[in-house]
């Protein structure tokens, strides 16, 4: 089972950059699109749709009033020109707010909240969606799927990041900043203005160092106290 979604935009080449983007990505199927929001309320009805990608301005309704009107909220994503929408928009519980012309790298960053989203939270039985949650990273102009379990530590390097996971080490154009915001906080953190590591891989923690796998990570001063309590209070959980 894939994760459905539509895409209402009043504008057929916005909808053409959507769907071409999401052909990167084998677990989305674009269940329909529509040029108005008023025809979208039906196939809402009918199936299950997991993810929209909404415009604001569109005849006769624009996308804030049809949020109001939905009787069921799958995941929402504004796609609009306009950027003084973005306060309104996250009144309304949204995923995120993409500006057009919607370049790739941010749509990237978009679907992986999608991913954490739907597949951290799934406890249905229904193993075709029980995979293991994941994101996808672009090295070298290639999307390559990160299982989230394989992940050890993410080092910045300026302009780019290192994952270091169970399989190997993978650089990409990204900042630390960024792929920490997509990663889970309940078992990613960050303890230093240059790493991300993986709370439960951690192995042991001695003064202002934690060590995961053969490498020694120091805590920055300004992340100590944060990381010790996320740390502590983790295995206090484990062990009660």
């Amino acid at each position: 089972m894939k994760i459905k979604c539509i895409i209402i935009d009043d504008e057929p080449l916005a909808i053409s950059v959507i769907e071409s983007h999401l052909k990167n990505f084998d677990h989305i199927e674009i269940a329909a699109t529509f040029g108005g929001p008023l025809k979208a309320y039906k196939i809402l009805e009918q199936e299950k749709i997991d993810l929209i990608f909404l415009d604001i301005n569109m005849p006769q309704m624009t996308g804030f009033t049809f949020i109001e009107n939905l009787n069921s909220r799958p995941l929402i994503v504004i796609t609009t020109a306009y950027r003084e929408y973005a306060v309104k928009s996250f009144e309304f519980n949204i995923l995120d707010y993409l500006v057009k012309p919607i370049p790739f790298n941010r749509f990237l960053k978009t679907i992986n909240k999608v991913y954490q989203q739907v597949y951290l939270s799934q406890s249905s039985v229904d193993t075709s969606l029980q995979q293991e949650p994941h994101i996808f990273l672009k090295v070298n102009k290639k999307l390559i799927k990160i299982n989230l379990n394989d992940i050890l530590y993410i080092e910045s390097l300026k302009d780019y990041i290192k994952v270091t996971t169970t399989l190997g080490d993978f650089v990409a154009h990204k900042s630390l900043t960024s792929i920490t915001d997509e990663l889970p906080q309940s078992n990613f953190i960050r303890i230093h203005r240059s790493f991300t590591i993986s709370i439960n891989k951690i192995s042991s923690l001695e003064g202002n160092t934690v060590q995961i796998s053969t490498r020694n990570i120091p805590i920055g001063r300004n992340y100590v106290k944060q990381t010790k309590e996320r740390i502590f209070n983790i295995h206090d959980d484990k062990t009660k």
